[in-house]
This record gives structure tokens, sequence and C-alpha cells, in this order.
């Protein structure tokens, strides 16, 4: 529970800023343990490419937001910065469906991490999968 709560409260706080993290505003975070978050999103029409669903922009955002929040709910949790940023498109959201993100710390060492997101639509469909790597910044030597 205490996850959930510091996990809830990094969303709202990054989502109140005046950069791009303001995207998060619609995000709602369901579950949360270290390295691993479960968020939703109901798209709407400020999340739509031309042809009324999920734009990939935005599909890219959410992996690289959720992602991160997953590396800072763990116990030594740090944000890093990303090497790279992969996601492949296999089906579409329409406005009003609701998106389930699931995002997860796969491995983290002491200079990088490897993390992984899947979106879902509520019957089931993989909308996408990303997997973001990041740098976390050079090992403390004593």
């Amino acid at each position: 529970m205490a996850t959930l709560q510091k996990v809830r409260a990094l969303v709202a706080m990054m989502s109140e800023r005046k950069i791009f993290d303001q995207c998060l505003k619609k995000v709602t975070v369901v579950a949360a343990e270290p390295g691993k978050v479960v968020a939703e999103l109901e798209v709407a029409e400020e999340h739509q490419n031309g042809l009324g669903t999920l734009h990939g922009g935005m599909t890219a955002t959410l992996i690289d937001s959720l992602t991160t929040i997953a590396l800072l709910s763990r116990e030594s949790g740090q944000p890093g910065v990303s090497i790279d940023l992969n996601v492949s498109y296999l089906s579409a959201a329409s406005t009003g469906e609701i998106v389930t993100i699931t995002a997860e710390a796969l491995k983290v060492g002491r200079t990088m991490a490897f993390t992984t997101a899947e979106l879902k639509r509520q019957d089931g469909a993989i909308v996408a999968r990303g997997s973001h790597t990041k740098h976390l910044g050079n090992p403390k030597t004593n």
C-alpha cells in the first residue's frame, strides 16, 4: 500500500508541472509494487490522432513516463535518462476506450535499467508493447 501511495503522489506531482509530464493528468494508478506500476487511461479527444484512435506519440509517452515511474517506485528508485525507447504498435484504442498500462523494471543494475510496458484494451487486445533502457548515472565510488 505504501508503494501505491508513493506512486500516486508522484504521478500527481508530475502531472501538475508546467512541462510535458502534464499529459499524465488523466492517468489513474490502480496498483503498484516496488518496480511495477499498473495504470489506466480513458482515451480522450486530446489523446487521439486524425483517425480517432490513441496517438502513437501519446502511446510512446505513456511507456516512457510509466516505466520511469516503475523505476522510481523501487526502494532506491532513480529516474535515469533514456538511452533507447522501442514501441511496437499492435492494435488501436478508440476514443472512450480504457487502456491499461502495465510498466515494470525488468533488470536494474548499477548504471543501467531495462524496463518494459504493455498497453491493453479492456477486451484484452494488446495496443502496444514497449521497452525502455535508461542510464542511471555512474556508480558511486568510495
